[in-house]
């Protein structure tokens, strides 16, 4: 069977096959072969004024403020492999679409920076199999998204003032099999949860899939420990009770006892290739007053598989006098991750501007 240069990985690296490389850059828009590094004009012309066409005359756009980029419309069939973007603005204030197949319903819509576990707004490293955060504001995911007829991504800046992206796509064009099903991600935010009221990560998938990741940006409200809840995957007709149940929000992020160095007694921050808690924001004495924590869990090895819907929620616990469990009242953010046959159900819309703004 001829290789369709899909699943990669070092023990498949060797081998040949059909698939076309291709890559989409504010140096080459359409990702056309032969087609970059013929730009005239660009943000970069003036440098490049004495060197002329093929010297990084296009190296990043400007999205306007109230518009919409496309920054990709591809013909398939293939699958996106890599992207990377450096985003200058608010990471809060740039929606990232992504539509398969001419489906009016995106399959991604998430905040530039929470869909690249960035979501306080600030640089943190994150290295990991799926996504990498790197110096400057370097993001990174290697989530392979495969499509069968059409791809668009689309950016569009809800902010008041422009946005500067620099950014490339790569992916390849090739025959997608048929059980490969098509990559999803969903952002939410409650700011504060109410009382007694668990966080819904997740709600109304339809059709087969696998949930395949979690990111939580989680600013703390209380004193004390705040991390007790469980999470809860409730799977083909579950409805009181879920078929997966958690034992504790730091153990569902792979850590345990509160992600607490028990020699220095403070938060210890770590990366591993499938969680980790790669960002802890700790009161300044001044106006940084809340503790504030970025955390993921890649379910690569141990896909959450549904046949037909898929809801998942997570409790916010602490702890109050006598031993008794505390219902927070947390700033919680998140980002759901997972792959389904399509179509897409309709998303929740997302919250307006200034309940999407980080204070």
């Amino acid at each position: 069977m001829q290789f369709n240069g899909l699943g990669m990985n070092l023990g498949n690296l060797s081998r040949l096959s059909m698939a076309q490389s291709r890559s989409i850059s504010p140096e080459n828009f359409t990702g056309d072969k032969g087609g970059g590094g013929r730009a005239v004009s660009g943000l970069g012309a003036d440098c490049a004024r004495d060197l002329g066409v093929g010297w990084k005359i296009s190296p990043a756009i400007v999205v306007a403020a109230g518009s919409t980029f496309e920054l990709a419309d591809i013909t398939g069939p293939g699958a996106i492999q890599q992207m990377w973007m450096t985003p200058l603005g608010s990471w809060r204030f740039n929606i990232l679409r992504i539509y398969w197949d001419d489906q009016e319903q995106p399959s991604v819509e998430c905040p530039l920076g929470d869909f690249f576990a960035s979501g306080w707004g600030s640089y943190a490293p994150l290295v990991s199999l799926p996504v990498c955060v790197n110096p400057g504001s370097a993001f990174n995911c290697y989530w392979e998204m495969p499509f069968r007829k059409r791809c668009r991504v689309t950016l569009e800046n809800i902010g008041e003032e422009d946005f500067r992206l620099y950014y490339q796509i790569n992916y390849t064009l090739t025959q997608v099999p048929a059980d490969c099903a098509y990559f999803h991600a969903q952002f939410r935010r409650v700011n504060p949860l109410p009382y007694k009221e668990v966080y819904t990560l997740v709600d109304g998938i339809q059709g087969q899939g696998h949930y395949v990741g979690t990111y939580m940006a989680w600013g703390v409200n209380n004193s004390g420990w705040w991390g007790e809840g469980e999470i809860k995957f409730y799977m083909d007709g579950d409805q009181d009770y879920p078929t997966i149940c958690g034992t504790g929000t730091e153990d569902y992020f792979c850590g345990s006892y509160n992600f607490e160095n028990k020699q220095t007694r403070q938060y210890e921050a770590y990366t591993t290739p499938y969680a980790g808690l790669h960002q802890i924001i700790r009161p300044d004495g001044l106006y940084q007053s809340q503790m504030r924590f970025g955390m993921y869990r890649w379910h690569i090895m141990d896909p959450v598989r549904f046949e037909y819907d898929l809801r998942v929620t997570i409790q916010a616990l602490g702890w109050r006098s006598g031993g008794r469990y505390l219902p927070l009242q947390d700033d919680m953010a998140s980002v759901a991750y997972w792959y389904q046959a399509l179509p897409t159900a309709p998303f929740p819309a997302l919250p307006p501007r200034d309940a999407l703004e980080i204070i």
